[in-house]
């Protein structure tokens, strides 16, 4: 990335977008434009809107009127479609505002989105799936490697890669990152998981035990490492059979996922041997003796 493009990230919109980037053939200004004439983008990426943070953006402009414009462009005489500021523009409806202060670009249909995406992760105003989709949306509209998109929108290569990869994720989990019932840390964890009936059940007990993201990732580890079975040096120097190894990985694996802790299993060559169960502090403890319970009161 040059120079120019990174001095630029820290400055907004026109800033890191040149009118001759996005060809937008030069033109801009500042107008007063009546709702009842401005439609919103349907291709924009943003698709949640809090109604909470709404009404209270809606107080704050009922008080002190829309102070940041929306940005607009013209798509027939008289009717504009929203490039940025979707949020301002419903809020402001809800403020009982007939017009807002507005921003009239000529962009082309290839770069409205463009804009759109930019302006929004600058703001921090798009969900991890949100940014996900916009990026695949951009790659696939406009035929570009990460590495293209990458210069064009100044996000790092890895970092684009890192949200492509969330769209590999079961649609539940998906819709859980959207709705923030976990974060990216833990999304990045259950994308270490192949099986995608594993990375469920993981997702699952996240909700159920509010697993933080390093409990999240030691439970995946051992679920990909099944073979670190933690054996006390008495264990028999013989390696078992296939057939008894795969059951006991099984077993292993079952156990740390039903617990959700580290389970350690540990067998001599008589077969005897061990399981213990880890915690790392008394809430730890409580909801291990609460899975107990659970198993005494319903056998």
């Amino acid at each position: 990335m040059s120079k120019q493009t990174k001095s630029a990230l820290g400055r907004g919109l026109n800033a890191l977008i040149t009118m001759d980037d996005l060809n937008t053939n030069g033109s801009s200004s500042i107008s007063e434009v009546k709702l009842s004439k401005i439609e919103a983008n349907p291709e924009q990426p943003r698709s949640v809107f809090d109604e909470e943070s709404l009404e209270e953006l809606a107080t704050s402009i009922k008080s002190l009127g829309l102070v940041q414009p929306i940005t607009l462009r013209e798509i027939s005489p008289d009717r504009y479609q929203i490039i940025s500021g979707e949020r301002r523009y419903r809020a402001s409806l809800m403020a009982g505002l007939t017009s807002v202060p507005a921003y009239i670009k000529k962009a082309s249909d290839e770069n409205v989105m463009e804009m759109a995406l930019i302006e929004n992760i600058q703001r921090e105003d798009l969900n991890p799936i949100e940014i996900s989709l916009a990026f695949q949306t951009l790659i696939d509209t406009h035929n570009l490697t990460q590495e293209k998109l990458s210069e064009r929108i100044g996000k790092k290569r890895a970092t684009i890669a890192n949200f492509l990869r969330l769209l590999k994720l079961p649609a539940e989990i998906q819709m859980g990152l959207k709705d923030k019932k976990i974060d990216m840390g833990h999304a990045k964890s259950l994308l270490s998981l192949e099986d995608a009936s594993d990375q469920l059940m993981i997702y699952e007990q996240i909700q159920e035990y509010g697993y933080s993201v390093r409990r999240t990732e030691e439970i995946v580890r051992e679920l990909n490492n099944p073979q670190e079975t933690n054996l006390t040096p008495e264990v028999t120097p013989n390696r078992p059979s296939k057939k008894s190894s795969k059951e006991f990985d099984e077993l292993k694996k079952q156990l740390s996922t039903f617990f959700g802790a580290k389970v350690s299993v540990s067998r001599n060559e008589k077969g005897t041997g061990k399981i213990s169960i880890p915690f790392s502090d008394e809430k730890e403890l409580e909801r291990i003796k609460q899975v107990f319970d659970s198993i005494k009161n319903n056998p």
